[in-house]
């Protein structure tokens, strides 16, 4: 398990540059997990009841509290929920879009950190503001979700490596926020490279692309983290 690497579970708490360097640094990895499940579903040919977008973020939300020391988890989940929030106040809801409304996601986020250990994470759902409504499910449906992407994680368990993540920078940060995305992307994958044993190669490219995004593409089987995104980032934690 990750040991805490944030001194704070509130980004507001933080001084500016630190709030900048953190939330970038957690959205990095939270987007980085989100895109691994959508490789994984189309690599494993994992079945998808709904919309793959939700099946991803729950990826994202589980690996959040497995991977991490519980401190840090709950540092990375406020991140990743301001981000929902932040985009959900930025952009008019597109009901036609893969992805649910930003707003649903937030609540969806939260949830599912919040079900993995009610008590722990009984704050974090108070301060973010999961009603009591929601709140009542949540455990099971952490269960449910933990035991669906169980079934095909289990598969790939660092026993017999085969493959793994690769990391490839075809792009040098033109700034410090850049620079702690690339970071964390190294990390991360390196991280993740003890947890699972892949039966193939995955390759992550951290790149410039003009747009503040990240993707991955089931033509190339690869997933690709824009520097531009990092950009993104970095403005919505100074605003």
């Amino acid at each position: 398990m990750k040991s805490a690497l944030f001194l704070t579970a509130c980004l507001f708490a933080l001084p500016a540059a630190a709030q900048d360097d953190a939330y970038v640094d957690s959205n990095t990895r939270a987007i980085l997990y989100h895109e691994l499940g959508h490789a994984l579903i189309d690599l494993m040919q994992i079945p998808v009841l709904g919309q793959e977008e939700d099946a991803a973020d729950t990826l994202s939300a589980l690996l959040t509290v497995w991977l991490w020391e519980p401190e840090a988890a709950e540092a990375l989940a406020y991140d990743t929920a301001f981000t929902f929030f932040y985009d959900s106040e930025e952009n008019e809801v597109a009901f036609w879009d893969t992805h649910g409304p930003d707003e649903q996601r937030y609540f969806n986020h939260i949830c599912l950190v919040y079900g993995a250990d009610p008590e722990f994470f009984d704050d974090f759902a108070t301060d973010l503001g999961l009603p009591e409504e929601r709140a009542d499910s949540c455990e099971e449906e952490y269960e449910l979700a933990s035991d669906s992407w169980s079934v095909y994680l289990d598969e790939i368990l660092p026993e017999d490596p085969k493959g793994g993540l690769i990391f490839s920078a075809a792009h040098t940060p033109d700034n410090a926020a850049q620079q702690t995305a690339l970071t964390a992307l190294e990390q991360e994958i390196a991280d993740l490279n003890g947890f699972f044993s892949l039966p193939f190669d995955l390759t992550i490219h951290f790149a410039q692309c003009g747009e503040a995004n990240a993707w991955y593409d089931p033509q190339t089987q690869d997933i690709t983290f824009c520097a531009e995104f990092a950009d993104h980032l970095a403005g919505q934690s100074d605003g």
